[in-house]
């Protein structure tokens, strides 16, 4: 099943650079116009968190004024940790509460993890079908002829689409979930259809987006991101779910509690 996308007819936002206004009839130096300006757009949320500002040369390129003065303006901003450099690629706004740092001492999903951090989380389905996959089999330890539900979804934590995830789930175990909704938070709907998630094994390594994936992030090229895997198991010990989850290393971070 794929769902389609309602095409909107209301108008798009103005590039971030047309919202500024530089002027040279007053006493305030160019390059602190810029840094207040772009603080106020961080600030309000125009730019979220994870959007990749133009680099040095082409936003001076843009506003008609030296790079000089953007390289001013944004050394400020990463000395106040609004921005993040990328080099020749641009900056990263980082935003008020800079990245995100999410626990992991018990497991939980992605919409109880973005409510924990204060963020409103969202999610957009790009492909759920049931499907029959010898490889995702064996990872459950079942027959090739096994049916697993597949979904792919996109995760966003206040608009700013933070993971791209794609999910098998046992229907063997859980055949209620074929027809279940999810858009919203899988874990919740196990929990209704009485086959809760008791524990999970999870690994996490360092990963380059493809160019779809860079799409979804806004990347211009492929920045450095966090590929987590994860099984999921159920009561009885039988695998419930597989997960490959691809974050952006540049708004996420995983920090860990640990005991002598």
């Amino acid at each position: 099943m794929h769902p389609t996308t309602p095409v909107s007819n209301a108008p798009s936002k103005p590039p971030f650079q047309d919202l500024l206004e530089l002027r040279d009839d007053t006493a305030k130096p160019l390059y602190q116009q810029l840094e207040d300006q772009l603080t106020r757009l961080i600030g309000d949320g125009t730019l979220p968190p994870g959007t990749t500002l133009p680099a040095e040369r082409q936003l001076a390129e843009r506003l008609k004024i030296s790079r000089a003065t953007v390289q001013r303006s944004y050394n400020a901003l990463r000395e106040r940790k609004l921005l993040s450099a990328q080099g020749r690629l641009g900056s990263i706004v980082q935003g008020p509460g800079s990245r995100l740092h999410s626990g992991m001492d018990r497991l939980k999903g992605f919409t109880e993890e973005m409510r924990e951090l204060g963020r409103v989380p969202s999610s957009r389905i790009l492909e759920q079908s049931v499907v029959n996959d010898r490889s995702i089999a064996s990872i459950f330890g079942l027959s090739s002829h096994a049916r697993f539900l597949k979904l792919v979804r996109v995760r966003s934590g206040d608009g700013t689409p933070m993971s791209r995830e794609v999910g098998w789930y046992n229907l063997e175990r859980a055949p209620e979930l074929e027809h279940a909704d999810l858009s919203r938070s899988v874990y919740a709907e196990l929990e209704r259809l009485g086959a809760p998630l008791q524990h999970c094994e999870q690994t996490i390594e360092a990963a380059a987006p493809t160019a779809d994936e860079c799409a979804i992030f806004g990347f211009p090229v492929p920045l450095p991101c966090l590929l987590i895997k994860r099984r999921s198991y159920g009561r009885d010990g039988d695998m419930l779910e597989y997960v490959e989850g691809l974050f952006r290393g540049d708004a996420y971070t995983y920090k860990l509690s640990l005991r002598i």
